[in-house]
């Protein structure tokens, strides 16, 4: 399949990236800054198992070059309204989109803007950032994409995997991708909450005083929330959130990261949105709400 991937950042570089080094017909679609350094320096992915250097095809919104069969949607939240301008002339009448975005407000839009024939479902699990230089590091041996038609069927479903995997990530075509991204959203929210609010690591949070109690009340919120909204967690995804709370590893979310940075935080779809779906359902969300509200604060203090 034709390929676009719209955004060359951490997520969508390492798995674009690992995709065109496979040999697969990937193309990015990126801001015209980005395009001169992939241009001039290539996609450089540095992993715990060394470093790769790919020459891959880019393209601006201004230069796009028709359609694509499958345009894999790697951006933060707060890009996706432009992101969605962009790529729209690259959408065809059998394109599948499959969005590597946090939380559940983009299904809706995509949705919206390109119809329930085109949009999918996805999660993906990866530790990485870009450096100074632009170059995606990945700082675990964690790399894994699923993606799935939104109603669970779709005949382009084995197409779509054989595009989509290469030897160096997991690569999982799912018949339960809504019920994986609410999942990922408990996962994420949960880890986003703690260490923004602690402005600390895992283990340092543990280490405390009062830690382990504190990072089980803000998991038991998030589980309460996914459960009213009819997608509690299974026992292994409860069983993931469980594990990484309780290291004693100096673990973070990438919120946390883009915090210490003085970056954009992605507050609203993560953490805004599930405590509005909280709201909606009676759920009782006063750790959840403490770390949104948190954030705000960091978010207006950024902007002005």
């Amino acid at each position: 399949m034709r390929t676009l991937f719209v955004g060359a950042g951490a997520t969508g570089g390492y798995f674009g990236g690992r995709l065109a080094q496979a040999g697969k017909d990937v193309t990015f679609l990126v801001r015209p800054g980005r395009k001169a350094v992939l241009d001039g320096r290539g996609l450089r992915i540095k992993s715990p198992d060394g470093e790769t250097i790919v020459r891959p095809r880019t393209i601006t919104a201004e230069t796009v070059d028709g359609q694509y069969d499958l345009v894999v949607l790697a951006v933060k939240s707060y890009a996706l309204e432009q992101a969605l301008i962009d790529m729209a002339s690259a959408i065809g009448p059998h394109t599948v989109i499959v969005p590597l975005l946090n939380g559940m407000r983009h299904v809706d839009e995509l949705v919206g803007a390109f119809g329930p024939e085109r949009a999918w479902g996805g999660v993906c699990l990866i530790l990485a950032t870009l450096d100074a230089d632009g170059d995606v590091v990945q700082m675990s041996g964690l790399h894994r994409i699923g993606y799935g038609p939104l109603d669970g069927e779709d005949e382009r479903l084995p197409e779509v995997t054989f595009a989509l995997s290469g030897e160096e990530f997991d690569s999982n075509p799912s018949h339960t991708i809504v019920q994986d991204m609410w999942e990922k959203w408990v996962f994420l929210a949960t880890m986003a909450a703690a260490t923004t609010l602690m402005r600390a690591s895992v283990g340092d949070i543990n280490a405390a005083p009062g830690g382990h109690d504190f990072g089980a009340r803000v998991a038991a919120e998030a589980i309460a929330i996914a459960t009213a909204a009819g997608h509690p967690p299974r026992a292994g995804a409860i069983a993931v959130v469980q594990r990484n709370l309780s290291t004693t590893e100096p673990m973070t979310s990438s919120m946390y990261r883009d915090m210490m940075q003085g970056l954009p935080v992605e507050a609203d779809a993560i953490l805004g949105d599930f405590v509005a779906e909280g709201a909606k359902h009676d759920v009782t969300t006063p750790m959840l709400s403490a770390a949104y509200t948190n954030l705000s604060i960091y978010s207006a203090k950024r902007a002005q």
